[in-house]
């Protein structure tokens, strides 16, 4: 593989209130490399990089959402950060990175073109420290402090100007422990992935969406549809908000269930309810960042079907299981249990429930992508032989699909 493969993974970065204010993007250069290298050089892949994000298009990056780089010195240094958006994109610096005055001198430049600056696993100790002027965000890395070298490092920053983000964090007790101590951010696996949940009962309003969702995959009776439209008022208002919306091009009010249905047709409608359903948890709790990354599964699984050349009707399953595989996590039930409440065929559910087939695999190569290692990305796109380009823009493609739904 050569230097024009570099595989892009993401990892969302959440404020206080778990709403989603950028990513992180995740670089792996090349087959060889062992793990995504969170402060590797990458300079001969630098231009590769800058231009692979360009080549895109960076539209994703408008709005209020932040793309966090690594950058070492040859990144640092080079002329194609010129090229990046600079209000949209922070610089992450490693803690190794020479403290030199060339270095220093070019930050702060950088600073004035309107980069952020985000010194990585920070330590007073570390070369880094240097540029702690200069610096918006600092990260501090859990899984490197003993819990009171964090506390101390966490209180002593409060009496800097930046923005602290808590990073790695990957279980309940550190998120909790982070929160604690009033960090102002946070970075992590464990805002992608299930904890063990126990069995809960089913909500009313959970269950008139899956029965719906069911009705619909059988293709069954409108006057059935229409029954259970009609039993649930925050369905039936939300379905005739959004028909109204999508159709106002035809100068017609659409008021009745099955005008709706008939517009929408069955396929449109059954996507609706799946963003619906991952959009909206019973309790209305769940974090908006942990919905989001549910939609951008969904988008990205479909998009990669695509590259694959599969059939419509494959992609729109693709859609269906990138979606679905939250629902354990936004719900807090068991994926066994939701599954038995949702009539798919066997291939859904065995990518689901067991990462079986090529769904599975395509599953397991989306959320690879949200780890911070790209653990198994290169081997996956090699199984199912999709190029670091085809994947590259079915992630980004995804990511901007999903910044325009405006969730």
């Amino acid at each position: 593989m050569t230097s024009q493969s570099a595989f892009i993974g993401r990892q969302p970065v959440l404020n206080r209130n778990q709403q989603l204010i950028g990513y992180e993007l995740l670089f792996r250069a090349s087959e060889e490399a062992n793990s995504a290298g969170p402060h590797s050089e990458l300079q001969a892949d630098t231009q590769v990089l800058v231009n692979t994000l360009n080549n895109m298009g960076t539209s994703w990056l408008i709005g209020n959402k932040l793309a966090f780089i690594n950058v070492g010195e040859a990144m640092l240094t080079s002329d194609f950060l010129e090229l990046l958006p600079p209000r949209r994109v922070i610089l992450d610096i490693a803690p190794d990175i020479s403290a030199s005055s060339e270095l220093l001198s070019r930050a702060r430049h950088l600073r004035s073109l309107g980069f952020g600056i985000a010194l990585d696993d920070f330590s007073f100790e570390a070369q880094s420290a240097a540029f702690l002027e200069f610096a918006n965000y600092v990260k501090l890395d859990i899984q490197n402090r003993n819990t009171n070298h964090f506390q101390v490092l966490a209180a002593r920053l409060r009496s800097y100007p930046v923005i602290r983000i808590a990073e790695r964090v990957e279980t309940h007790e550190q998120y909790h422990l982070c929160k604690e101590l009033g960090m102002d951010g946070f970075q992590g696996y464990y805002f992608a992935k299930p904890e063990t949940l126990s069995a809960r009962v089913i909500h009313p309003t959970f269950s008139n969406a899956l029965e719906l969702l069911n009705l619909l995959r059988m293709d069954a009776d409108l006057r059935q549809v229409e029954q259970i439209l009609k039993r649930d008022v925050a369905l039936s208002f939300k379905l005739l908000r959004y028909v109204n919306s999508a159709a106002a091009g035809l100068n017609t009010t659409i008021s009745s269930f099955s005008h709706a249905v008939t517009v929408l047709g069955y396929k449109k409608l059954y996507r609706w309810l799946t963003l619906l359903l991952v959009t909206a948890s019973d309790d209305g709790r769940a974090p908006p960042a942990l919905q989001k990354t549910a939609v951008t599964r969904g988008r990205f699984m479909e998009l990669l079907g695509e590259q694959l050349g599969l059939h419509h009707d494959e992609c729109d399953n693709l859609f269906i299981v990138g979606m679905f595989s939250l629902l354990d996590v936004l719900f807090d039930m068991p994926m066994a249990n939701i599954l038995e409440h949702l009539q798919l065929p066997l291939p859904l559910i065995e990518a689901l429930s067991e990462r079986k087939g090529q769904m599975g695999a395509l599953l397991q190569l989306t959320c690879s992508c949200e780890d911070g290692q790209l653990a198994g990305v290169v081997e996956l796109s090699a199984r199912l032989q999709l190029s670091a380009d085809q994947l590259n823009q079915a992630h980004v493609a995804a990511l901007a699909w999903v910044e325009d739904l405006g969730l």
